[in-house]
């Protein structure tokens, strides 16, 4: 029988160490090491490629052959440009999100699609029948995706060398074990053991393997953390469940950038792509109301407009409330500050909620300007024209700091029939400004600002 050996692992960051620890030295979370046996010999099944031993052999770097990466066409836009322009062959993605969010949604809907490979789907939750009733919903018709409900790793990997498929689709990796290691699926064990397990099969034969795992309830993917280190590429899904959009974010992409976007709309018949959320995302109605503001964000490298709403009221308790639904509320807060630092707004004694329309979650801080244009509008109960876009950071001084990607921000608005676009003063240096049809107003502090949108 194969010598165990103990060890303890951090299930926040997963560190290793010989001995417990109350407090992980590594990412100072308590209570969060787990003890797991390490056997020395391998007791299962592992997949070996007669290149193996071949591959052992160091070669210099000037003798390695680099050629572009070959992709498979997931037949889905949005799908397409967060993965960097495809599937890679060989490559392991890590697909991550809230459970009810819509990731199995969309990988089977995306694999049930791509007719010109042989997939092979996965399921350690679903029965066959749950999956042709979700098939059925999403397509209505038949379609050639081979399907495997199985937990067991030895076995998935029989399957796998019998069928040979393009892609592989794992759902999920919490409830994969393997025989080798004594304890329970989806423990810290299992779910590195699993993975790489999966990464050695993948490299080898050259298929490409979509996991699909849960989060926990701090937002980040469930297992220990080196999982997100062992796979090429890690997606996240996000969204709420009470609006009907999806945000697909890259969070590791070594095959592409991490800074694009996908946005989907949850139907009853799955998932459909968003081409153009500014449309969306805008409520043109809302003549005659005060505290909305609209602004030109950039997520990644896609720009679109979103709505910013605000109300301010005087408190009826003696504390005074700060809500903030899409946006950071400590960010809010010295916004806030600002106004009554530098402007003179006295909002201490006010209730302020803010709401990015659509639920959205946004992190630009470009779109500062909006945020304190609509408080402001609220407060006075004055409305912002409409045709009026802008965007800007502001500083802890009053100022109006230049943001990036500002000539695709003004191509968006231009697109949807803005006819005024506030900015920052620094962002007109080097823009070229032939051919625009929107006005530019530069902007360099708030109070400019101000007067601008309210005369």
């Amino acid at each position: 029988m194969a010598k165990e050996k103990t060890s303890y692992v951090c299930s926040n960051c997963g560190y290793d160490s010989p001995k417990w620890y109350g407090k992980c030295p590594s990412c100072g979370a308590w209570d969060t090491f787990e003890e797991i046996k390490i056997r020395k010999e391998p007791t299962s099944k592992t997949y070996q490629s007669p290149k193996s031993e071949q591959r052992q052999k160091p070669l210099p770097i000037r003798e390695i052959e680099a050629a572009e990466e070959p992709r498979f066409d997931l037949h889905d836009a949005e799908l397409n440009r967060v993965l960097g322009g495809g599937l890679v062959r060989g490559s392991l993605v890590l697909l991550g999100g809230e459970p009810g969010i819509g990731k199995s949604t969309l990988v089977l809907q995306t694999v049930l699609g791509m007719n010109d490979r042989k997939v092979l789907y996965v399921s350690g939750e679903e029965s066959p029948r749950q999956l042709k009733m979700r098939a059925d919903r999403l397509t209505g018709k038949t379609d050639e995706t081979l399907v495997l409900c199985e937990t067991c790793w030895e076995k998935i990997l029989t399957q796998l060398e019998a069928e040979q498929p393009d892609v592989v689709v794992i759902d999920s990796i919490q409830t994969i074990y393997t025989e080798a290691v004594e304890s329970s699926p989806g423990s810290i064990t299992q779910v590195r053991e699993c993975a790489v397990s999966i990464l050695r099969y993948a490299k080898e034969t050259q298929t490409a393997v979509i996991l699909i795992g849960h989060i926990n309830k701090e937002g980040s993917i469930a297992g220990p953390k080196v999982l997100e280190h062992i796979v090429d590429t890690v997606l996240q899904f996000e969204g709420d469940q009470h609006y009907m959009y999806r945000i697909l974010r890259s969070i590791k992409n070594r095959f592409g950038s991490t800074s694009e976007l996908g946005i989907y709309e949850m139907r009853q018949d799955g998932l459909r792509q968003v081409s153009n959320p500014s449309e969306l995302l805008l409520n043109q109605d809302h003549e005659g109301m005060s505290g909305i503001a609209i602004a030109a964000a950039v997520e990644g490298v896609r720009p679109f407009l979103i709505e910013v709403q605000a109300l301010v009221s005087s408190a009826v308790y003696g504390y005074p409330q700060r809500s903030a639904t899409g946006f950071d509320i400590r960010r809010m807060n010295m916004l806030l500050a600002v106004l009554e630092k530098r402007v003179g707004f006295k909002l201490a004694q006010k209730d302020v909620f803010l709401n990015i329309a659509g639920g959205l979650k946004v992190n630009d801080t470009a779109i500062d300007l909006p945020v304190i244009s609509a408080i402001l509008s609220s407060n006075l109960d004055v409305e912002i024209e409409s045709g009026v876009c802008m965007t800007g950071e502001i500083g802890l001084s009053g100022e109006i700091r230049p943001v990036n990607r500002i000539e695709q921000r003004i191509s968006e608005a231009q697109k949807l029939g803005f006819s005024r676009f506030i900015l920052p003063k620094q962002n007109m240096q080097g823009l070229n400004t032939q051919g625009l049809k929107i006005a530019l107003v530069p902007v360099r502090k708030i109070e400019e600002a101000f007067r601008a949108l309210f005369g």
